[in-house]
């Protein structure tokens, strides 16, 4: 019989031979990926433990389906369901450009408080990808997911909030600015960077990693994204103490060599970090990093080694977790069987991981590196690769299984 994933009281996850997990299928492409990756993590667990382990999984409704079902985009028993289940997978949701819908994805990170995005970026070959040396791209990005402009709070030019707003800056605060101004306000919170920074360096010490890089505009916004930097340095030695070391320190009492059992923690410019990790990607490991700069700097690692669509993500807060494929809805490709599974596939090999099922996470990952290798790819790669074979959604989520069960 399936049964909840519970916490203990210190902090520690209890998870279920037979866990119940949630899962929303998602809008566009979602109905396409979901199966594939399903049954691939399903085969994963089976052979990797023996049938000693399975998963139940439990739909829940959000985005068009849920609209279709009873006029809510999100409904409290969504959100309510996987907050009691405390793990969940997730498809892509649409959200409208400009005025009208919230992204439902900030909502639910926002309502569960999953205020960790974390999007692991390496290359599988022969995945066709811009740069020469793709290899060289192996970074984990934290994202704080709760604050900074995605807090969502925003006022429309010339409304009566902006006009408000606005007096109050020209008589209380000495800022000139056109009336006609949208006005937006931008929180960063000591206690919500240093969170997240703290599991950052966390994930760097479980995980064998050498570098935490602060990516901030902190020379411009000196007390929103300059505070993220300081207090992102404060946290990494208020929880690691000497295990962490400073670049600094680095070079001038180790010769540039990092001890064992150390963690460097340094700070880069944003715009510097977009021009390292193309020119010199093997000097970044982990970037943590506020809201709208994770956004970026994740998509755009993507892009280096070929694609959203190999992409997996993670949305973890204390209590639950998201693990979600990371690019759009594809409407244009929706119910033709053609869009990449992967995303969704890799990013529920994070959430076998985050169960404590980490030899099921590593087969899947080992699967699809063999699958993207095999000869046999979906439309997107097999346009840019030459002596391939174009294959379904469903076929090449078949030859991962396939894969798995052949190295299990």
């Amino acid at each position: 019989m399936s049964e909840q994933i519970a916490i203990d009281t210190d902090g520690t996850w209890v998870v279920p031979d037979n866990p119940k997990i949630a899962f929303i299928q998602g809008d566009g492409i979602g109905a396409d990926i979901w199966p594939g990756a399903r049954m691939v993590l399903d085969a994963a667990v089976a052979a990797v433990f023996r049938q000693q382990k399975k998963i139940d999984w439990v739909p829940v409704l959000a985005g068009e389906d849920s609209f279709r079902h009873n006029g809510q985009r999100l409904p409290a028993e969504t959100l309510e369901t996987i907050q009691a289940f405390k793990v969940a997978m997730k498809g892509p949701l649409a959200t409208p450009v400009g005025g009208g819908i919230r992204s439902l994805n900030v909502q639910i990170r926002r309502h569960l408080d999953l205020y960790a995005c974390i999007r692991p970026v390496q290359y599988y070959p022969p995945v066709p990808s811009p740069m020469t040396h793709p290899e060289k791209v192996d970074m984990v990005v934290f994202r704080e997911n709760t604050e900074d402009v995605y807090a969502g709070i925003e006022w429309e030019s010339c409304s009566s909030g902006s006009r408000q707003l606005m007096h109050l800056l020209r008589t209380h605060l000495d800022c000139d600015l056109p009336d006609s101004c949208a006005l937006g306000l931008k929180p960063i919170s000591p206690e919500k960077s240093k969170r997240l920074v703290k599991k950052a360096c966390e994930y760097a010490f479980e995980n064998n990693r050498k570098t935490v890089t602060l990516m901030h505009k902190g020379n411009i916004m000196k007390f929103t994204e300059g505070g993220f930097c300081r207090w992102g340095y404060e946290a990494a030695f208020e929880h690691f103490g000497d295990k962490m070391i400073t670049e600094k320190k680095l070079y001038e009492t180790h010769e540039g060599i990092i001890p064992e059992g150390h963690v460097v923690i340094r700070d880069r410019i944003a715009d510097m970090v977009f021009a390292d990790v193309l020119l010199k990607p093997e000097q970044y490991d982990i970037i943590a990093c506020p809201n709208l700069n994770g956004d970026y700097i994740s998509d755009a690692l993507a892009a280096q080694v070929g694609g959203l669509g190999i992409a997996p993500g993670a949305n973890i807060g204390q209590t639950c977790a998201v693990f979600e494929a990371t690019h759009g809805t594809a409407p244009d490709i929706a119910g033709k069987d053609m869009a990449n599974p992967c995303s969704m596939i890799l990013s529920g090999a994070m959430m076998l991981d985050h169960l404590g099922w980490q030899a099921a996470g590593d087969a899947v990952r080992q699967a699809v590196g063999r699958a993207l290798a095999g000869g046999c790819v979906t439309p997107d790669l097999a346009a840019r690769l030459s002596g391939v074979e174009e294959v379904s959604c469903s076929r090449f989520s078949e030859i991962i299984k396939q894969s798995l069960l052949a190295g299990a």
